[in-house]
């Protein structure tokens, strides 16, 4: 069987729910997959159990509260960074997933913006430029996510890719990289090969689902093998994730996705 060119990962918070987490955790380290979660604070997480399992934990969560747009937010934003980084020890994960701000019940941003100022824009420099030396002292790369307006996170401030690109490329430090949402992204603009083209030096991780309904690559629109070549092309041998829900039976969605992301030949 042809190895993918990538390192592939799921995310545990979106296949086999009728599982406990930590069995979730299981299955997708079995099939030879990267595991993600999110908040690692929540109530499903056992994080004792979870580092007892030996699955490779690639990304989580690296922030509960704050934001990158307000003084006060900034601060709560960089303290809970620093308690991420411990749990990221404790479970050997090496990259921290962050957005514009904190998102609540269904994804929605605990305090929605409705226009994004130059004050803002200033905040947020200065606090990724905190953020990276951070996880540079500490071993670790946070990674931000561009998100969607139209869907899922209306009120999100810097959810386009250019918005994440310009926040990261601005700080570049190998400690500070984007989680480049291929979902999130086509809901936006489209345009997806030429926008990992674009972000290309600064990808730290790619996601993806497939549009309308956020399920495993072949469900909707996105020609995910097309772009699994020219990323290949592009020399990008770096982290997909498939940050989906399984449209069905979750094993066949995995097998879809493995599928998709390892070009012929």
């Amino acid at each position: 069987m042809t190895a993918s060119p990538f390192t592939l990962a799921a995310c545990a918070e979106m296949v086999y729910l009728d599982l406990p987490f930590v069995e979730r955790v299981e299955r997708i380290a079995a099939r030879g997959l990267q595991v993600e979660m999110w908040n690692w604070n929540a109530p499903d997480k056992d994080l004792t159990a979870l580092a007892a399992t030996g699955a490779d934990i690639g990304s989580m969560t690296g922030y509960l509260t704050g934001d990158l747009v307000t003084d006060t937010g900034r601060h709560e934003f960089l303290e809970s960074a620093r308690a991420s980084i411990e749990v990221a020890h404790t479970l050997g994960v090496g990259r921290l997933n962050f957005h514009g701000t904190g998102l609540g019940d269904q994804g929605l941003p605990v305090a929605p913006v409705e226009h994004v100022t130059g004050a803002m824009w200033a905040r947020a420099t200065l606090t990724l430029q905190e953020l990276a030396r951070l996880g540079a002292d500490a071993s670790v790369v946070f990674t931000m996510e561009n998100l969607n307006l139209h869907v899922d996170h209306p009120g999100t401030p810097f959810s386009h890719p250019d918005d994440t690109r310009a926040l990261v490329s601005a700080i570049d430090s190998p400690a500070l990289r984007m989680n480049l949402d291929l979902y999130h992204a086509q809901i936006g603009d489209g345009q997806l090969i030429e926008t990992c083209r674009q972000c290309l030096p600064w990808i730290g991780e790619i996601q993806v689902a497939d549009v309308p309904g956020r399920c495993e690559p072949g469900t909707g629109e996105i020609n995910y093998p097309r772009i699994a070549v020219a990323l290949q092309q592009m020399g990008y041998t770096g982290v997909v994730a498939m940050e989906a829900w399984a449209s069905g039976d979750p094993d066949r969605a995995l097998d879809a996705f493995i599928d998709a992301f390892t070009p012929a030949g």
